[in-house]
């Protein structure tokens, strides 16, 4: 019962503390809040991306095959595709047709495709949802492009895209291959580029190299390859987020080492008065113990759960530029919540035993000054 009444004791007088510099502490943990909240939505958003980036690029080929002139990617010719298919270990390798529009009424950049089975006519066209707020455009209008050769040429819409695939397909703009060979003057047995497919997964690499060795004038691109690099590109993209706010880091690892190097006049005479009236030094640094983790946890949960929001529910909006990259036509979706016990864990040893492990050491060396000179001083 003893050990119970004194445990309760150091809480009471925890919660005594914290009150009457509640303007202070108040103060700190917005400060506190405001930095876990950036770097749980830095992270947050980026696990998240490149959760929805795997799962999307799973379903690529295996290896895709351009061909190269002067260092640009250029128009390759389907007799590439009947010699790749004579390669030992390739299964298939078909034809893509995609390509970029600049649209100059609206300033925006679509990306046109034709799809392996086009539903629609001639002269029909499918539309993301970010191509339909672009063009102040919906089902049933008509969308004009120019061509190559200047000449203006109508299409009418007859779908808008799902907005559940509005990740992949805010841009994008969907038709038949005779209207997309006419609109960029492509010749008939030419393509963007090779589709090519792999029995075995385990030969990808092999396969890619003899396309490389028979086609010397091609670049074959795995898909591992491709993961990695949108894998790099949304690090280097938080990267850029953390040197933005690094100011409010570094004020924050500073307040964090001020802390550490000691306490106001006011806490030391404090802890002065609580020796002499019996406290022992551990019950003193258990009574800051606390108080740090009260702070430090209340601004932890905060600013988690503020950074949940904002990235799940709002689509990261303060960071969206930066974090999704330079576009007109912003795609707008929910990220899925994608949040594991490695991510939750390094947030927590970055912020809160930083700042625990900071109030705990000028307690010790305050509590173990003869309680009569620290209250003198």
């Amino acid at each position: 019962m003893a050990w119970i009444d004194k445990q309760k004791n150091i809480l009471d007088f925890t919660l005594s503390s914290l009150l009457r510099r509640k303007g202070k502490n108040a103060a700190l943990v917005c400060v506190y809040t405001v930095v876990v909240f950036v770097l749980a939505s830095i992270m947050f958003f980026t696990h998240a991306i490149k959760k929805e980036a795997m799962i999307i690029l799973k379903d690529a080929p295996e290896v895709l095959v351009q061909r190269m002139v002067a260092g640009r990617h250029d128009l390759i010719d389907m007799k590439y595709a009947d010699e790749i298919k004579k390669i030992t270990g390739v299964t298939s390798a078909e034809g893509r047709l995609w390509g970029y529009y600049y649209d100059p009424l609206f300033r925006a950049n679509y990306t046109l495709m034709v799809p392996p089975e086009f539903k629609y006519q001639q002269g029909e066209i499918a539309v993301g949802q970010g191509v339909s707020r672009s063009a102040v455009t919906e089902e049933g209008n008509i969308m004009p492009f120019f061509g190559m050769d200047g000449k203006l040429t109508s299409f009418r819409i007859r779908e808008l895209l799902s907005s559940e695939s509005e990740l992949v397909t805010s841009d994008l703009v969907i038709m038949s291959e005779q209207d997309f060979r006419e609109l960029f003057g492509i010749p008939k047995n030419r393509v963007t580029d090779l589709a090519v497919t792999v029995g075995n997964p385990q030969e990808v690499v092999t396969i890619a190299n003899k396309i490389k060795k028979q086609f010397p004038d091609t670049r074959p691109i795995i898909r591992e390859e491709i993961i990695r690099t949108y894998d790099t590109l949304f690090d280097w993209r938080s990267g850029i987020m953390l040197v933005v706010f690094s100011g409010a880091l570094l004020a924050f690892i500073i307040f964090s080492w001020d802390k550490a190097s000691g306490l106001s006049a006011e806490e030391r005479k404090e802890i002065g008065i609580l020796k002499a009236t019996g406290w022992e030094t551990a019950d003193v640094i258990l009574m800051k113990f606390w108080e740090g983790t009260v702070i430090s946890l209340t601004s932890f949960l905060t600013g988690m759960i503020f950074a949940y929001v904002h990235v799940f529910f709002s689509s990261a909006a303060l960071f969206e530029p930066v974090l999704k990259g330079w576009a007109v036509l912003y795609p707008q979706f929910r990220l899925v919540p994608y949040i594991n016990a490695y991510q939750v864990a390094t947030l927590f040893f970055l912020t809160v035993v930083p700042y625990t492990t900071a109030t705990i050491v000028p307690t010790w060396r305050a509590a173990i000054v003869d309680p009569d000179s620290v209250m003198r001083t």
